[in-house]
Formats: C-alpha cells, structure tokens, sequence
C-alpha cells in the first residue's frame, strides 16, 4: 500500500483511541458522468458513518464527501464509494486517475443500486483491462473482519431476484476495490422511512458497511 495512504489509515485508527488528535475518517462518494444517478440514496453514507463512529473505535466525519474523479484532491481521500441505478461513464482523465488511485493504496466501494452493473464492469475494465473481478468465498475476511457474517452480504432489496454477491479486484495479495451486487446495501443504510425495510435488515446493512470501512483499513 502506499505509504502515504496507509499512515492515513493508521492516524484514523489511533484517532479514535484518543492516541492522536481528532483526524476524521469519512467516505468520497463519486459524481461521475453517464447520466447516472451518482447521488442515489443520500442520507446512506451519513447515516453509515454515524454508526461507524458509534460502534467502532474509528474516528468519523459524518458527512460525506463528494469528488469528481478529476478533482485534484481525490488522492486526500482513502476510501471511495460508487452506487447508482443507471449508466456510468468515466472520461479518458477519470479512467487514468482511478487507476493510479487504487494502484497507490486508495479503496473503491462499488454498491449495485440495481441497474448499474453493466456499464460499471464495462467501466471497470477500461480501468483495469488486464484484471478480472474475483467472486469472494463466505469465509473471506471481509465478512469476518468485524462483524461475522457466515452466509455472505446480506440481501437489502430483492430486485432482480438473484443472490447477493460480492467481488474484489486485487493488485497482487491487496483488495482495491469491492462490489456489492444484488444486494443493495446504500438502500438498507438510508432512513428507515424511506424504504420502510424490517430493522433486521438495516441493522445488517450498516454493520457490513462497517466490516467493509474495517478492512480497507486494516487489510
């Protein structure tokens, strides 16, 4: 991992140990271009951070940030997120500056709102051409980095009918971006007034947006 990158990931978890001054983590939601919705489900990131800072010992910002592939302070944020229910398109620039992101230690959060999976894989390989999305086992860390979960990713919403599942890209042995699939975690994160889902559920939904922010942290 870049190191600059990974003293940020230690300095937030110190922070929230009170070894260090306040240094607050938070998460960079992509505007990107396509016509896409890139701002779906806006009160999911806020309401995710806020039980990371209650249940970890993370130091939280909860408000989201928002960034622009091209913007010149991308490189400021380790973690990233992605979610949208239609057509996204990078530009030639926002292709080249992702890859250079993610190859020097940043982390993508890739969350499938429904309908956004063709043009993200196709997205994806003008990124990587030469990577390969891996299909991740149930007993994989990331499901067991902080909270256990032994069936996988939980299923928020039911859309296409088809199982949750989740897939990481790797450059060698290091995971540089995860993507949640049929499951439709942003949405189990938002207000439960909006989709009225049962508590189980968003309680599941917030606490593998937890292991997820844990292990791109501390893998």
């Amino acid at each position: 991992m870049n190191q600059v990158i990974k003293l940020k990931l230690l300095i937030t978890l110190l922070v929230g140990l009170s070894i260090l001054p306040a240094q607050a983590f938070s998460i960079a939601r992509i505007h990107y271009g396509g016509g896409g919705d890139w701002y779906g489900d806006p009160s999911s990131l806020p309401n995710l951070l806020t039980y990371i800072q209650d249940h970890t010992s993370i130091a939280v910002d909860p408000k989201e940030a928002r960034v622009k592939l091209t913007d010149p302070d991308l490189n400021s944020h380790s973690f990233i997120y992605i979610t949208g229910h239609g057509n996204i398109r990078f530009s030639e620039d926002e292709v080249g500056n992702l890859r250079t992101y993610l190859l020097k230690g940043g982390f993508l959060h890739a969350d499938d709102n429904y309908g956004m999976d063709a043009s993200f894989r196709r997205e994806m390989k003008r990124v990587f051409p030469e990577k390969e999305w891996v299909a991740l086992p149930f007993d994989h860390d990331i499901y067991h980095t902080f909270y256990s979960f032994p069936d996988g990713l939980p299923k928020v919403h039911e859309h296409g009918g088809k199982p949750p599942q989740g897939f990481g890209l790797f450059d060698g042995d290091r995971m540089i971006a995860f993507y949640s699939y049929e499951s439709d975690l942003g949405d189990g994160w938002e207000d439960s007034s909006v989709h009225n889902d049962p508590e189980t559920i968003r309680e599941a939904a917030l606490k593998m947006g937890v292991n997820i922010v844990w292990y791109a942290l501390t893998q």
